[in-house]
Formats: structure tokens, C-alpha cells, sequence
């Protein structure tokens, strides 16, 4: 049986890793987490006199440096002094220089998020009126390339050695106690203690250059690390470290003075001071991820984070305890195979952990989602919903793992097949001891050769013992259905932990929307009282929704100008391939008169001597192409005059 399990299961790990690949390489790096909610000035608007300062309010709290906020002229030059303060709350201002020319200015931001994530951005605004701009790599793309990558994988790596040691170890204390003498479950555990030590240090030194510069070769800057050190994710990283060596000890003791003891009361008080310590060492570690990402920030952080804390056990408990039974039920050694009464009882253990998983990621996701229409209308829905359709599929796997548990049985002795085993093993134990007794006789080259062949023979007898007993074990039609069950199970929680690292450095679909918000604010009319409006559009294609907001100064009849500004739901400029403008006034029948916008910049377009011969109720029409074939007309009413 193991010839014809071995490929499939080699083919299904490539498959697994080349999922998990694409799912990493898709998510990519966090674009914002802490969402630009406001600023002054505001995007795209047109100032009369220069401002003094340029202020910018985020979602949070952000962190930032001395070159994280700048002002560029349209030649692309700074123009801004000192360094950028924190004024009120989340706003942050940079004073500007006095005597700003006429034009169009960039305002170009690099911070990093209280949830440990880089955020870039820029948009524009104009002093007298807009202008061509010359802004050569106005706004750093932090958190991307293959720093950004590598980080990603560092990320992931980290999660699932933290899954496989704290659930490792929970399915040798609670559910299989003579597990800790297995040699495989213990390369596990240590193999996840040593993959969560290396993303750990990974993701330190990559850090400065993740939320910075971006640059490879920055990662041994000493410099860089320092500043990392000052920061919360700097400090929860190496609080991590410092848990992680009291892991190694907790691990020693269990695969060291804790499965030599015979079971009696002084193992079990042992068994409880591992439990409580080993509970306290994994609590620590899942903190340090609960203290400075999503559950530190944003609603109720003093109930999010331990409902975080608790959330990471349970999946550990059941995604790592699963991936312990499978490497019991395929490597543990047929003498011993795990016994019908451990599989049952982590079949509690995993029952447990899905509810209590059930009920805190009903929490998670009213905090991060805040309505309905955020699980399909941003990205961190989206993921959710995938998230938890591969619960579900988990969960549905896990009925027909339970179903086969109770076929499972155990090789009793006495038994015929027990005794069968046992008599082969006299009969090698036999052949052993007539090999070192032919061995310690005479010391001729006959009897040398009679010892040598006498320890061949024990050799193969050992060898056909073995192979009958994994016969023996493997015949039990039980234990082959729950292993091809729980395989089924772990591959499933292979792609879920994916899914779920992606979520941690996606947006929260709470922020996407207020963001959204705050960039195109509403109008209950549908008449504008002005030359400003704010139109929605869908063309249906990929990358097709955003808002387009126009304003016509002075909107009154005669010469006017025209500024139309597209943007993405997030509120980020969107360039399109071609914009049109109509007006008409329908109840004169005059137009549609059409208005030739020239691109200004990123998101921007602008037409002066726009003619409007009268006063009136007219309609202003948008045309947006957002592709070669998918383009929509969106109109609304402006009065004129």
C-alpha cells in the first residue's frame, strides 16, 4: 500500500505548493491600511493664494519620518520644510515654503500603519490653475518588488511554523502521550519551532527596507534595523524571538525527561506543568502578532486582541493537530501505531476549535467588515468569503474523518495477528542471540562467517517482522480511510492558511469604504446647485467602477473652466484611455456641446474657454473608457447661472 500512496501524495504536495504560490504571488503586498480619509488641501481642488502647509488625515494613527511626506512644484521639486508633525489625532502636516508660484503641486506620502503595514499615496492639487506637473517617481512603492515578496513569505512561513509547533505539542499532550517518543512527531515540532525562529529574524531584517526603501541590498543596513527596533513591530518581533527560546526549553523537557517517565502521578503533575506552560509560551507568541496588526487598531482593540489571541490557538490547535495525526497515521511505527482512542479524542479537540473559531470570526468580521455589502464590495471581503468556504469544505472533510474514526480499532493483544507478531519477534530475538553466541565462540574465520551470516539472517527477520506489522496495521480498513481523509483535510488547510495570510495584509473592508466615503462624498439631489458633481460609473470590465467629480468655474453663462478628476472607489487617481464631456440644455434643445479635456496629470483632465451661451438646468453627460471595448455614459444635472 505505501507504493501506491507515495506518488500521490508526492503529487499532491506539488500541487499544494504551487497553489499556495499563486495565492501569495496574487495577494501581493498591502497597498493601504491605513486609508487617506481626508487633507488640506483637498484632491484636485484649485486654491486662489498658496497654503502654508499641507495637512493629511489617515483611518490611524501612522508613523513617519522626516522624508515620509512631501510637496512637489510642477517641476518636480520639493517644496516643503521641516519635518512632518502629528497636529490633531490621525492628521499630519508639513509646513511648505512661502511664495509658491501658480501651477499644479503633488503631494507624494510614505508611512507605515499602526497595524505594521506600509502605506504610499499621492495626489495633486493647484494654486491659481492647474498646470502640467514634471514629478519623476513621485510616490514610492513600499511594501512591493521582491522585498515585498520575500517579506510576504516570510509571513506565511512564520504562521504556519507557529500552527505546527503550538499544535503539534497540544496533540502530544492532550490526545497522544506516548506521541512524544515518536521520532517523526518530533521532527515536526521542532522543524515548526525552527521554521517560526527563521521567518522570524527573516521578516526582522527585511523590515527596514520593507517599510522604506524597498531595496535588497538595504537589508544588512544596521541603521535600518535600529529603526526597527524602535517600533511596535520591530519590538513584537523580538519579543517573538525571546518566547521562541523559551519554546526550545518547553520542547526539551518533552521530548527529553517527559516521554522517558513511566505513567504514573508523577508524569501526569509533569503532563499539567507542560500544559500550563506550554499554553502560556503559545498565548505569548500569537500576542505578538495580535499586538501589532489588524486586532491592535481601529474598533475596540481591548476586546479584539484577546479574541484575536484566543482566535490563532484554535486554528493552531486544529490545523496543526491535524497535521500531527497525519505525519501519526503515516510515520508513526508500526509497533505502535496511534491508538482509536487519540484519534477520538482530538476529534473533540478539533471540535472545539472550529467552534470556538466560528464564534470569534464572527467578531472579526463584523470589526473589519462593518456591513453586508463589504464582503463583496471590497478586497478583504472577498478573501473572507474564500476563507470561509474552505472552513466549510474543511469542516464537511472533517464529518467523513469522524465517520471513519469510528471503524477505527486497535490491534489488541492476544489477538491472532498480535500473537503472530510476537512469535516473529522471539524467533528474531532467537536468530539474534544465536548470532552473538556464534560470535563470542572461536575466533576462526568459520565461525567468524557463521556470525556474520547469523546477524544477516536477524537483519532480514527484523526487516519481514516490520513489513508484516505495517501489513497488519495498514489492513485495517478504518485506519486507511481516516489517512486519506485527514490528507484531504491538510491539503484543504494548506490553501486556507494562504487565504488567511493574505487577509492579514489586505485592507480592512471597514477602511476601504469610509475611505471611499470621504474621497466622493454624496449629494442627496439630483440636481447639483453648481457646476460640481460627483458621478459613480460601471462599465462592467475588470477594473471598471470609480467616480469621476467635475467642476466648472464659475458656472455662470460665458467663459468657464472645466476639471474633471477620476478616481477608484478607494479614492486613488485613476487614469483611463479617454474621457468625454457633453453639456446640454434640453429645455432650450441647445447641444449637446461637446468639451475637448486635456490630460493634466494622473486622474486629472482640465479644459479652459468651456462656452455656455445661457443660463439653465443643463446636463452634463461623462463618457469613461476604461478599456478597449468597455466604456459607459453617466449624466447628471448642473445648474448653470
Amino acid at each position: 500500500m505505501t507504493r501506491t500512496i507515495t506518488p500521490r501524495l508526492r503529487n499532491l504536495l506539488l500541487l499544494l505548493l504551487a497553489v499556495t504560490g499563486t495565492l501569495l504571488a496574487g495577494a501581493g503586498p498591502a497597498s493601504a491600511h491605513a486609508a487617506l480619509t481626508g487633507s488640506d488641501p483637498a484632491q484636485g481642488v484649485v486654491v486662489a493664494q498658496p497654503p502654508a502647509r499641507v495637512s493629511l488625515t489617515f483611518s490611524e494613527k501612522v508613523a513617519m519620518n522626516r522624508d515620509s511626506l512631501r510637496v512637489l512644484d510642477p517641476q518636480g521639486r520639493p517644496v516643503q520644510t521641516g519635518t512632518p508633525a502629528n497636529v490633531r489625532g490621525t492628521t499630519y502636516a508639513v509646513d511648505l515654503r512661502s511664495g509658491l508660484g501658480r501651477g499644479t503641486y503633488t503631494v507624494t506620502y510614505q508611512v507605515v500603519s499602526a497595524d505594521s503595514h506600509p502605506v504610499a499615496g499621492a495626489y495633486t492639487f493647484s494654486v491659481g490653475a492647474p498646470s502640467k506637473t514634471v514629478v519623476p517617481d513621485a510616490a514610492t512603492a513600499v511594501g512591493g518588488g521582491v522585498v515585498g515578496g520575500l517579506y510576504a513569505f516570510g509571513r506565511y512561513v512564520s504562521y504556519a511554523g507557529f500552527i505546527v509547533l503550538a499544535g503539534g505539542t497540544a496533540f502530544v499532550l492532550v490526545c497522544w502521550r506516548r506521541g512524544a517518543g515518536v521520532r517523526a512527531l518530533q521532527r515536526l515540532v521542532v522543524g515548526g519551532w525552527l521554521a517560526l525562529t527563521a521567518a522570524t529574524l527573516w521578516q526582522l531584517l527585511l523590515r527596514g527596507s520593507y517599510t522604506t526603501t524597498g531595496t535588497l541590498a538595504d537589508v544588512f543596513d544596521l541603521g535600518l534595523l535600529g529603526q526597527v527596533l524602535q517600533t511596535k513591530p520591530g519590538a513584537a518581533l523580538v519579543s517573538r524571538l525571546l518566547l521562541l527560546a523559551a519554546a526550545a526549553l518547553f520542547i526539551a523537557v518533552l521530548f527529553g525527561s517527559y516521554q522517558r517517565r513511566e505513567e504514573g502521578a508523577e508524569k501526569r503533575d509533569l503532563t499539567f506543568g507542560l500544559g500550563i506552560g506550554g499554553t502560556v509560551v503559545a498565548a505569548g507568541l500569537a500576542t505578538s502578532w495580535a499586538a501589532s496588526e489588524h486586532a491592535s487598531v481601529g474598533l475596540q482593540p481591548g476586546i479584539a486582541m484577546p479574541v484575536d489571541v484566543v482566535h490563532l490557538l484554535a486554528v493552531a490547535a486544529w490545523l496543526g493537530g491535524l497535521t500531527a495525526l497525519l505525519v501519526a497515521l503515516y510515520r508513526a511505527p508500526a509497533a505502535a501505531p496511534v491508538e482509536a482512542a487519540a484519534v477520538r479524542r482530538f476529534s473533540r479537540l478539533a471540535f472545539g476549535s472550529v467552534l470556538v473559531l466560528v464564534v470569534t470570526g464572527v467578531y472579526q468580521s463584523w470589526r473589519q467588515l462593518g456591513s453586508w455589502s463589504a464582503f463583496t464590495g471590497t478586497r478583504y471581503g472577498q478573501l473572507l468569503l474564500a476563507k470561509i468556504a474552505l472552513v466549510a469544505l474543511m469542516v464537511g472533510i472533517a464529518s467523513a474523518s469522524r465517520r471513519w474514526t469510528g471503524r477505527l480499532t486497535d490491534r489488541a493483544a492476544g489477538s491472532p495477528e498480535a500473537e503472530e507478531a510476537e512469535a516473529e519477534k522471539e524467533s528474531v530475538t532467537a536468530s539474534t542471540a544465536a548470532g552473538q553466541d556464534a560470535n563470542a565462540g572461536d575466533e576462526g574465520p568459520a565461525d567468524a562467517g557463521n556470525a556474520r551470516r547469523a546477524a544477516q539472517l536477524a537483519r532480514q527477520r527484523a526487516a519481514m517482522d516490520t513489513a508484516r506489522r505495517k501489513r497488519l496495521r495498514d489492513g485495517d480498513t478504518g485506519r486507511y480511510g481516516l489517512r486519506r481523509s485527514v490528507l484531504a483535510e491538510a491539503a484543504v488547510a494548506v490553501v486556507l492558511l494562504a487565504v488567511t495570510t493574505a487577509l492579514t495584509q489586505t485592507e480592512s473592508g471597514r477602511t476601504e469604504q469610509e475611505a471611499a466615503r470621504a474621497a466622493t462624498p454624496a449629494r442627496s439631489a439630483t440636481t447639483a446647485p453648481n457646476g460640481s458633481l460627483t458621478l459613480p460609473f460601471d462599465t462592467g470590465g475588470a477594473d471598471g467602477k470609480g467616480v469621476v467629480s467635475l467642476d466648472l468655474d464659475p458656472a455662470r453663462a460665458g467663459t468657464n473652466q472645466l476639471h474633471l478628476f477620476v478616481r477608484k472607489p478607494d479614492g486613488r487617481p485613476f487614469d483611463v484611455p479617454e474621457v468625454k464631456v457633453a453639456l446640454t440644455l434640453e429645455a432650450k434643445k441647445i447641444g449637446p456641446l461637446t468639451v475637448a479635456a486635456e490630460h493634466i496629470t494622473t486622474g486629472h483632465w482640465s479644459a479652459d474657454s468651456v462656452q455656455i451661451p445661457m443660463a439653465g438646468d443643463w446636463k452634463v453627460a461623462v463618457t469613461v473608457r476604461t478599456s478597449d471595448i468597455d466604456e459607459v455614459t453617466v449624466s447628471k444635472n448642473a445648474q448653470i447661472g
